[in-house]
């Protein structure tokens, strides 16, 4: 299943890399510390997380995540959105809570695997 689908289920907002929407979710990881994002994450994974600082970009990139969206309303920093843009990474927001966003990804993902 890609970004861009999750995106319209779910009404998330595109902030960047709105052309990489096709990019693959083949599963997801829930976390706001970095090293355990790092360690624990896998390719394809769909990053939620409520960080908005630059380094979200950095591990979504090295660890080739398809994409991160942002809990709570929350909007990334604006050097966040920058580098974001400049590594093509999508970074996308949820008015949900992380916990309700995780399942709902949970269930979409279920109907597809």
């Amino acid at each position: 299943m890609d970004i861009g689908t999750i995106a319209k289920e779910l009404n998330l907002k595109v902030r960047s890399a709105s052309d990489k929407l096709d990019n693959n979710v083949t599963g997801g990881y829930t976390g706001d510390l970095l090293s355990d994002v790092m360690a624990n994450s896998h390719e394809g994974d769909i990053w939620i997380t409520r960080q908005v600082h630059q380094n979200i970009v950095a591990i979504a990139t090295l660890k080739e995540h398809a994409g991160i969206i942002l809990v709570n309303s929350c909007e990334p920093a604006k050097d966040t959105l920058e580098k974001a843009i400049q590594e093509n990474v999508p970074i996308l927001i949820s008015d949900l809570p992380a916990f309700e966003l995780t399942g709902r990804i949970y269930n979409i993902l279920g109907k597809k695997y």
